[in-house]
């Protein structure tokens, strides 16, 4: 599998905790797009395809600005809302409400004087038709819509043409369709007059302060996420063409790249001296080196997320699953060396402290002064200290491997019974 690498520098903000938002900003203009993906936890094609635009375009001429996760403990639990509707907040919300922080801040971000357009992203029952067509094709479903509050904006506004850019973006999706029943159309829900529960949506938030806002509305019946996703950035790059955003994206725009990289659930690191690869981790590892409160998780891809329950520690992408953590509790020690040296396949290799080390037959740590080697899956028993072993992939439990391939094993250092840091071993 190849794996595709973002090519550029994330700026990730947090607000107050509770909003991940992600600018790729140039200076050539103000013009900026909103993305938002994940207000319903169980429309995975949105805030997927937000995370993919976070992490694999790069923005070239003009704003984007990337919210790919606003309702994170509802996709966390592919919920469309734990607490509720969390896209039924926006006219009035109670005190109590644990939404109201993060509808607090979503509505100062969109009230931003540099936005000029917003996208909240979907994924909706069955294909709209404007003619009854069937139970899944009739003119109540939402998918494969871009959908518009009202045709424009009343002000004079940049971008308020709303049905005239949603029909140019339907237009151009449906030339590109994996199948012909995948046709998008434009859903106007004439909200103010004909839609009370939309009247307490974002997007109608957004319109009545004078901000252009369309929601694109991706079918749950497609047969695939990589399906989903694929239309939500077709859509999306639609809107930036008209707003004229530039954008390099480092891989081809069809339904079996996006599948690749939807598999590429990135890395974790763990404060600062453990790196796992969540991509092809085992459903479980036990006896992490971590510290009993205050551990520092870290993600490369924007959906990630950790859950502590019952005393382990379950590793998120978006709605999935990747891992769960049986922790092992230590000091942290500060006063580690930044590389450890090795004999890999005969030669003499210096590795930075959380590297990963690539093996044809065998590998050997070399004892240095003050330091304990523990290699997780090697066992012996007169030895506390494994460093000065020479190790091939015969000699380890394969129970104890990081990977589902059993080639990837952990190689840990210590010192004065504090955790220094965590190698990781593959062997080819």
């Amino acid at each position: 599998m190849r794996y595709f690498v973002p090519f550029f520098l994330l700026l990730t903000l947090t607000l107050n905790a509770h909003i991940q938002l992600i600018k790729k900003e140039n200076s050539d203009s103000n013009t900026t797009l909103l993305v938002i993906g994940g207000i319903h936890g169980n429309e995975p094609g949105g805030y997927f395809a937000a995370s993919i635009l976070a992490q694999y375009y790069n923005i070239t001429s003009k704003n984007l600005w990337i919210i790919p996760n606003l309702n994170q403990e509802s996709i966390r639990n592919n919920r469309r809302g734990i607490h509720g509707d969390m896209n039924r907040k926006f006219a009035k919300i109670k005190k109590n409400d644990k939404d109201k922080k993060i509808i607090e801040e979503i509505k100062k971000i969109i009230l931003s004087p540099k936005i000029s357009l917003i996208l909240n992203l979907h994924d909706g029952h069955g294909f709209y038709r404007k003619k009854n067509q069937g139970s899944i094709f009739n003119p109540n479903a939402w998918g494969q819509t871009c959908v518009i509050d009202q045709c424009s904006l009343k002000k004079t506004q940049e971008f308020g043409n709303l049905n005239d850019i949603a029909m140019e973006v339907k237009n151009n999706v449906n030339k590109k369709l994996l199948k012909s029943h995948h046709s998008f159309n434009v859903k106007n829900t004439n909200t103010q007059y004909d839609d009370e529960a939309m009247q307490l949506s974002l997007t109608y938030f957004a319109v009545t302060n004078n901000k252009p806002a369309f929601a694109i509305e991706t079918s749950k019946n497609l047969s695939s996420l990589s399906q989903k996703v694929f239309y939500q950035l077709l859509a999306i790059e639609e809107y930036m063409k008209i707003m004229g955003i530039g954008f390099i994206r480092n891989f081809d725009l069809n339904e079996k790249e996006i599948a690749k990289i939807l598999k590429n659930y990135g890395t974790l690191s763990i404060n600062s001296n453990i790196l796992l690869n969540l991509s092809d981790i085992k459903k479980s590892l036990s006896y992490i080196p971590i510290k009993s409160k205050s551990n520092a998780f870290e993600f490369s891809n924007t959906l990630g997320d950790i859950k502590k329950s019952r005393g382990r520690y379950r590793v998120y992408i978006g709605n999935k699953l990747i891992t769960t953590l049986k922790p092992q509790f230590f000091k942290i020690s500060h006063s580690c060396s930044n590389k450890f040296d090795f004999i890999i396949d005969g030669r003499k290799i210096s590795a930075d402290f959380t590297s990963e080390i690539f093996v044809n037959t065998d590998f050997k740590v070399i004892k240095s002064g003050g330091y304990r080697v523990n290699i997780i899956g090697y066992y012996s028993r007169t030895r506390k200290d494994e460093s000065g072993v020479t190790i091939s992939l015969k000699d380890l439990n394969k129970n104890y491997s990081v990977d589902k391939k059993h080639k990837v094993y952990r190689v840990e250092f210590y010192k004065k019974d504090e955790f220094c840091s965590m190698l990781m071993v593959h062997f080819k």
